[in-house]
């Protein structure tokens, strides 16, 4: 295996229990493995990679995939999906949000994020943006817009810190950053997604509210916003790409070189 493509048309399998063909061209990522259940569950499709670190699964041109957590495990599952090179990556994640204007229940979508993650350094100088593919955020919002739901844009800080709330001089950064919320994976996965050529984009959930002591997420709330929301954030990125797919639309992928 000489060559990235080699590696990622190796690995990808061995860490999905997938088999290249077998992925959709549209492909929702989320490290919930409760989302993966609802979309096996909503289409009657198996579940693969049950014994494996990542989990997915397919219906018709759409694939999810459960990677795990945080941003090395972002950037992987990026870099492993050069071997299928799907026309879009919709991100299904959760968020903190560090304004007034976002509260729990809140869909975001990024228009940025800043690179508090530290992977991420190692595909791009730490001047380059991470940005999304903006043409697949319009589907997004379309779709966000039409189950009647509002949406917040702007700059989302990526960290790779997962214990932070207790610091109070990264919490007085983050404010003046001016960042809108605060979650470990978007940088990465626009980063990565940029560097692989992968046409890519998020649609985040607020999930708590960290600069407060009362809004930092327990077991007990997230279970509550699970309940609450989990099912309707899932199916906005399951119109969205599908939407997409069945238009025919290419996502297109900008290279600054």
């Amino acid at each position: 295996m000489l060559t990235k493509l080699d590696i990622a048309r190796n690995w990808l399998p061995r860490y999905t229990g997938t088999e290249v063909d077998a992925f959709g061209d549209y492909v929702l990522l989320t490290n919930f493995r409760g989302y993966v259940d609802a979309f096996a569950a909503k289409f009657d499709v198996e579940i693969k990679g049950k014994d494996r670190p990542m989990q997915t699964a397919t219906h018709g041109n759409l694939t999810i995939i459960n990677y795990g957590i945080g941003s090395p495990n972002a950037a992987l599952v990026m870099d492993l999906l050069v071997a299928r090179m799907p026309k879009g990556v919709l991100f299904l994640g959760k968020c903190g949000g560090l304004r007034n204007s976002t509260e729990i229940g809140h869909f975001v979508l990024p228009i940025a994020a800043i690179r508090g993650d530290g992977t991420s350094n190692d595909y791009f100088p730490p001047e380059v943006p991470a940005l999304p593919s903006f043409k697949l955020h319009k589907f997004v919002s379309d779709k966000v817009l039409m189950f009647g739901q509002e949406y917040r844009t702007g700059v989302v800080y990526t960290t790779n810190r997962r214990v932070w709330e207790w610091d109070e001089s990264f919490r007085r950064r983050l404010q003046d950053l001016s960042c809108l919320a605060i979650d470990m994976e978007t940088a990465t996965i626009f980063i990565v997604g940029h560097k692989n050529g992968i046409p890519r984009g998020a649609l985040l959930l607020v999930s708590d509210v960290p600069v407060v002591p009362e809004g930092v997420k327990t077991e007990e709330s997230d279970k509550r916003v699970t309940h609450e929301f989990a099912d309707l954030h899932l199916n906005i990125g399951i119109e969205a790409m599908r939407e997409i797919g069945i238009k025919g639309e290419e996502i297109k992928h900008l290279r600054y070189d």
